[in-house]
């Protein structure tokens, strides 16, 4: 009994064909681009197929020689079609190995971490006053998209609050309702068993008396115990925090006096808190911006300096983009013998394309939490790990975008 091979050398089409020509997952594609069924490539197996070849006998492997001719083995006569064979199976194992490789690297345990936190912000959405986030139901997919990360985590050790806590006006005092019904009743306890580190956004300065006062007592968000969970934790409008454990320090800044960085037309003395005009103190609050704007610059100057720790969390209301005019700002949070990661808000979305680059340093924008509007795509928080050797790792986790403006259009 004989039977018939056919070993037909691999064209580049045919290697295209059968595996997938560069789409990630392996899905078989033409040249032109469009998916191949099995079938196609039975058909394209099948036409290919030459039953004229000699007959190759399964007992010795030679081929059985027209009468009056010498046998030939296959290897002497087509060692090109062997040569092919072989690379053909060895694509096959090298796209093996590698597959095996992703699927190892996706199931194998992370390296231990030293913990984890989260950073969110914009977020006390108003049913009387909003951009065009038009239901609670965004900042309320975020808070929940929060809580699972945090039980994926396991080590969350606090989350940082880039500011506009409560939209649109900020707290009256520390009994306010809005305490309930924008933070509370929104982020479960679970969330809320952790600090909130924080900073004033331009919103919450409205109605707040620490606008227009230097005595701190007086500032509704201002709280420095931070076991007292059933609040923020902001020891001051500009503070900082020692973490020895995850060999970091956390550096909240108020940079109000920043708001229109966006212009950047505008030289540094011509810059102001200009939601002033809507506090009951709008010159006194010009004033008080610009000392804490430099308040801030010195606090961050000496925990440059100061600081034995190897990563330092710097955040305040505003992106890098709006500091323009304060290029030594930019400049200490893009050394390199720092490792300084920068979290700002102000903006509504999430990402790391919009900003000013701190290389070879990390900074994000976080303004994408569910309370005003979307400037974005990208409405959601962040997730910051810090590893076994120090190292801080920060990625995005996003929602539904029709949860949050399904009319947006960019």
């Amino acid at each position: 009994h004989t039977s018939r091979l056919r070993l037909h050398p691999p064209t580049n089409a045919s290697a295209m064909r059968l595996f997938g020509g560069g789409r990630t997952g392996g899905e078989p594609v033409r040249l032109d681009g469009t998916d191949v069924s099995e079938q196609d490539v039975s058909a394209q197996v099948a036409s290919e197929q030459d039953v004229s070849e000699p007959d190759v006998s399964e007992q010795d492997g030679s081929l059985s020689a027209p009468e009056g001719h010498g046998r030939t083995t296959v290897l002497q006569r087509y060692p090109w079609q062997i040569a092919g064979g072989v690379a053909v199976a060895s694509a096959l194992v090298a796209l093996v190995v590698v597959g095996a490789l992703l699927l190892i690297s996706r199931t194998s345990p992370r390296l231990p971490r030293l913990g984890s936190f989260l950073v969110i912000g914009d977020w006390g959405w108003d049913s009387g006053s909003h951009g065009n986030v038009n239901s609670v139901k965004c900042q309320q997919a975020i808070a929940e998209k929060m809580l699972s990360t945090m039980n994926g985590l396991g080590d969350v050790k606090f989350v940082i609050n880039v500011g506009d806590s409560f939209y649109p006006d900020g707290v009256k005092s520390k009994d306010d309702p809005q305490w309930d019904v924008k933070w509370r009743n929104i982020y479960p306890q679970q969330l809320r068993s952790v600090p909130w580190y924080s900073v004033y956004g331009n919103h919450d300065y409205h109605q707040d008396p620490c606008s227009c006062t230097n005595d701190e007592s007086q500032c509704t968000q201002v709280n420095a115990n931070a076991t007292a969970l059933d609040s923020l934790f902001m020891p001051g409008p500009n503070w900082n925090k020692d973490h020895p454990e995850l060999n970091l320090e956390v550096v909240g800044l108020d940079l109000n006096k920043f708001m229109e960085g966006w212009n950047r037309d505008l030289p540094l003395d011509e810059l102001h808190f200009n939601d002033c005009q809507w506090t009951s103190c709008s010159h006194a609050c010009l004033g008080i911006a610009e000392q804490r704007a430099r308040e801030a610059f010195d606090l961050f100057g000496r925990r440059l300096k100061q600081s034995t720790r190897a990563n330092l969390l710097v955040f305040s209301h505003y992106p890098t983009d709006y500091f323009t005019a304060k290029p030594a700002f930019l400049a200490n949070l893009s050394r390199a013998d720092k490792h300084v990661t920068y979290f700002a808000g102000h903006r509504h979305n999430t990402d790391q394309t919009s900003t000013v680059s701190t290389a070879p340093n990390t900074n994000w924008v976080v303004g994408g939490g569910g309370g005003w509007s979307c400037d974005g795509r990208e409405q959601g928080f962040v997730v910051g790990e810090v590893g076994a050797d120090s190292t801080v790792r920060t990625y995005s986790v996003l929602v539904d975008l029709d949860l949050c403006c399904a009319s947006f259009k960019s």
